[in-house]
């Protein structure tokens, strides 16, 4: 015990933190960057409930089945991520449109908000899909007073889950490589991807902006 005692004085402390700090950042910026080339090829859909309740979870998974239809049909042809932005952009009344039906025919009419803009994301998985923390170009729909529990998947290209496989990767800037990345297995990179948020969370707070 006593040896045990004297290795645990005597260990350096201060040089293995600094090497872990030094690895977390390592970490973190190889996240980064894959991250923003991600980002560049990414337009999530993000939809949002009112509250929380039974009723208004329900409205958001109706809501989001008849917008997730049209948008996939407006996208189909689409071969990048500009292109798809642009039909996205151009149609928001007539997706708002969809959203305001499916909320009345359910028998919540709710004010909608569908807008296309940069959000910050954490870390999210879904089935076997998982993106690292970061600002995407999403289509976003705001039911209410958008206060619940969120739904997301990647509208463009198509990778909506869960029917996530290696033959839905589109032809176009998105690769095989990414698809691996994001579909990865690896529990590994699921702590890469929240070194991200670890390292954001300290830039925050170097700049005063956290």
């Amino acid at each position: 015990m006593g040896k045990l005692l004297r290795y645990v004085e005597n260990f350096p402390w201060r040089q293995a933190a600094a090497l872990f700090c030094a690895a977390l950042v390592c970490t973190a910026l190889w996240a980064e960057v894959q991250q923003g080339e991600l980002a560049d090829k990414i337009i999530r859909l993000h939809v949002i409930a009112n509250s929380d309740s039974a009723a208004d979870q329900a409205l958001k998974l109706q809501v989001r089945d008849e917008v997730l239809l049209q948008a996939e049909d407006l996208l189909t042809g689409a071969e990048s991520p500009q292109e798809a932005a642009y039909l996205l952009e151009n149609n928001l009344t007539a997706l708002a449109r969809t959203a305001s039906l499916a909320a009345r025919e359910a028998g919540q009419p709710c004010s909608v908000r569908v807008c296309l803009e940069e959000t910050w994301f954490p870390t999210k998985q879904q089935g076997a899909l998982t993106l690292p923390a970061g600002e995407y170009q999403a289509l976003r729909v705001i039911l209410g007073e958008g206060q619940g529990k969120n739904w997301w998947c990647v509208v463009f290209p198509s990778l909506a889950m869960p029917a996530v496989t290696e033959e839905s990767v589109p032809a176009g800037s998105f690769t095989g490589e990414d698809y691996a990345l994001i579909t990865e297995a690896d529990p590994s990179y699921v702590f890469r991807f929240k070194a991200l948020e670890w390292w954001g969370m300290c830039k925050g707070w170097l700049t005063g902006e956290g």
